[in-house]
């Protein structure tokens, strides 16, 4: 997977990690994937539902030890 963008939210809780992350897709091109890196535990589902109401793709998403990974492909 070919990341363009990494952006560290940890230690951020919501609504900040879904802010910053609009904030960097509106600076991509369409197709680029954004990774989000996240303390927050709501964020699995705070992203899930930003990709539902933006219409950009949540390609994946994963945890590691205290960590939520979520990529974002831009639409």
């Amino acid at each position: 997977m070919d990341i363009h963008k990494e952006l560290d939210t940890r230690g951020l809780n919501c609504p900040l990690p879904i802010l910053k992350a609009k904030k960097a897709l509106a600076e991509m091109e369409s197709g680029q994937l954004l990774k989000v890196i996240a303390t927050d535990p709501g964020s699995t589902r705070d992203f899930q539902a930003f990709a539902r109401q933006t219409g950009n793709e949540l390609v994946e998403q994963s945890a590691q030890a205290d960590e939520f990974i979520h990529v974002l492909k831009r639409r």
